[in-house]
C-alpha cells in the first residue's frame, strides 16, 4: 500500500491558520508557529470578550437609568422595584434609551414607580 503523507492537508491547515494571523505583526502573521500561537490566543480573548460585552452593556444601563433618575429624586434601586411592584416590566436596554430620547415618557415612568411605592 502506498505511503500517504498528507501534504495537502497540512498545507491547508496551515494556510488556515496564516489567513486568520494575516493582520499580525511581524513574524505571527508569516511564521506558521508563532501564528498559531497568537491565533490560539486571541480566540481566548474573543471568547472572553464577547461574555464580557454583556456585563459592560448592562453596566452601562444602569448607570444611564441611574443618572436619569436621580435628578427626579430617586435612586436605582427604589425605581426598579417600584416598576416591579407595578407591573411594568421592561428591560434596562428600552430604559436607558427611553431615558436619552423620550426624557417625558420616562418621568412619566418615574412617577408611577413612586406612586407603587
Amino acid at each position: 500500500m502506498a505511503r500517504v503523507k498528507g501534504a495537502m492537508m497540512t498545507r491547508k491547515r496551515r494556510n488556515k491558520t496564516l489567513k486568520l494571523a494575516k493582520s499580525y505583526w511581524g513574524s505571527k502573521s508569516t511564521h506558521f508557529k508563532m501564528a498559531k500561537q497568537a491565533v490560539m490566543k486571541s480566540g481566548v480573548y474573543a471568547y472572553v470578550g464577547r461574555k464580557q460585552k454583556k456585563r459592560e452593556f448592562r453596566q452601562l444601563w444602569i448607570a444611564r437609568i441611574s443618572a436619569a433618575v436621580a435628578p427626579l429624586g430617586l435612586n436605582y434601586s427604589r425605581f426598579m422595584y417600584g416598576l416591579k411592584k407595578a407591573g411594568i416590566e421592561l428591560n434596562r436596554k428600552a430604559l436607558s434609551e427611553m431615558a436619552i430620547n423620550d426624557p417625558a415618557a420616562f418621568a412619566a415612568l418615574v412617577e408611577t414607580a413612586k406612586k407603587a411605592l
